[in-house]
């Protein structure tokens, strides 16, 4: 994968996370909350519509988590675009520790919410963003 590729599906990745952050907010007060009810029914499988967003804790949280997604997306699309794209052994640095420092706890707290398949979905969305990092080829062997 060239670097161009690469700085242009990070910065995808993160447009269509921030999205999906947002969309978790506005489901709080919108038909979006169908989708999440779905969403949350897949974190939890079987699918059998036992899971609904409640009023509540879990909504504040859900507007917490959405909020914090959308802003981890953002900082990504600004690391990639300001250092990545210019600076890819930084750039990758700076991104797959704080990926990381997402995934783990988050795939691990999943694991004690008896949301297990979240840890599969979770691993998708890390796979947008480390499929880039880790697969692009270094500016000088584009050249050759």
């Amino acid at each position: 994968m060239t670097h161009s590729a690469s700085v242009r599906w990070l910065k995808t990745a993160a447009v269509l996370s921030a999205a999906f952050g947002l969309a978790l907010v506005l489901a709080l007060a919108t038909p979006l909350a169908h989708s999440l009810g779905f969403f949350l029914d897949l974190a939890f499988l079987p699918l059998d519509g036992g899971q609904r967003l409640q009023p509540g804790p879990a909504a504040l949280m859900t507007a917490i988590s959405g909020g914090l997604m959308c802003g981890f997306s953002v900082l990504i699309y600004l690391v990639t675009q300001h250092i990545y794209s210019t600076g890819p052994a930084l750039g990758r640095r700076l991104l797959i520790p704080a990926l990381l420092a997402w995934y783990v706890p988050d795939s691990l707290g999943s694991i004690a919410a008896g949301a297990w398949f979240n840890v599969v979905m979770n691993s998708a969305f890390l796979a947008l963003f480390l499929v880039p990092l880790l697969l692009a080829r270094p500016a000088s062997a584009q050249t050759a």
